[in-house]
């Protein structure tokens, strides 16, 4: 007796194309970084490596006319070789894959700055996140959270209005918390990268199809408000309160007494202001016997009145 035929179980072509792309999804999903942060997030591809954001990719025609130093210059100064602002409007790169989390008029020193995050396989096989600041620039043109490409125009050269000349500010931050705030975070090598010598060792990096999560919005809080406001001026004497006179007590509103001419015997006023007798220039004799005579005749005349010069010292 043969056995009763099963039934077909019929499985569409669709099927079978939702499986493999649940086993690619699988394959692929992001890997979460070790360092990020409780924020949100936003998946993007690592870098394959970093370049020089002026003269791509090595910098041509441009020099560091000032570099990085700890706890005082913390980035590097770009210029082009013409000096001056012959760089004005040159273009500025992204110096690799990442994702814009700055782009503002920050105004006061900065000017136009952005903000490029960027994750990486570092040459030790651990994946990392830092920040790369373009400053001064005369021109953004990336938008916030916009992903870039390594080399890809980010702006361009500028001079915060004429408050310097034309160069770029270039830093490249291990700490994604600064933002705008360097004030707040200790200025070494904890919280910076000398971007020359990252750069250099990081020319060309492993990558991967697989995306991983970079942290956003972690930026310490920054008033732009506050920053700009300059300190009031010392205070002038139009502006200084002055009490008025009904504030005060009674004993204060009276003016000092004015101070008592000491008391001078008449005669010997008279005796010591009389010119009659003229003294010749280099005549003492003459001089002291005029004075002599002039206190006798006081003395005798204060006798007889009776004045203080009567008395015996």
């Amino acid at each position: 007796m043969k056995p009763a035929p099963q039934a077909e179980v019929f499985c569409p072509w669709w099927h079978s194309a939702l499986s493999g792309l649940l086993c690619l999804a699988l394959l692929f999903a992001p890997v979460p970084i070790a360092s990020a942060a409780k924020s949100d997030a936003i998946l993007v591809h690592l870098a394959d490596g970093f370049d020089y954001p002026v003269g791509k990719p090595n910098a041509h025609g441009y020099y560091k006319y000032r570099g990085f130093y700890p706890n005082g210059h913390l980035g590097e100064d770009w210029n082009g070789r013409g000096g001056g602002n012959s760089d004005m409007g040159d273009p500025i790169y992204s110096m690799g894959r990442g994702i814009v989390v700055q782009s503002e008029n920050v105004a006061r020193g900065w000017g136009n700055v952005i903000i490029i995050r960027h994750a990486f396989r570092d040459n030790d096989g651990a994946v990392r996140v830092v920040d790369s600041l373009y400053g001064h620039l005369k021109e953004r043109k990336v938008k916030l959270y916009e992903k870039v490409d390594r080399g890809q125009l980010v702006g361009t050269m500028g001079n915060n209005n004429g408050m310097y000349y034309a160069h770029l500010h270039f830093e490249v931050r291990k700490n994604l918390q600064i933002g705008m705030n360097r004030s707040k975070f200790k200025g070494d090598y904890s919280n910076y990268h000398s971007p020359t010598t990252f750069i250099k060792g990081r020319r060309k990096l492993t990558t991967s199809f697989r995306r991983y999560k970079v942290p956003i919005n972690t930026f310490a809080p920054y008033d732009k408000a506050a920053a700009s406001r300059r300190p009031p001026p010392p205070p002038t004497p139009e502006s200084v309160k002055i009490p008025l006179v009904s504030h005060l007590k009674r004993s204060e509103r009276k003016a000092p007494p004015a101070p008592k001419a000491p008391r001078v015997d008449p005669a010997l006023a008279r005796a010591l202001s009389d010119t009659s007798t003229d003294v010749e220039v280099g005549n003492d004799d003459g001089f002291f016997k005029k004075l002599r005579a002039n206190l006798s005749r006081a003395n005798a005349s204060s006798r007889k009145k009776g004045g203080p010069m009567s008395r015996r010292h």
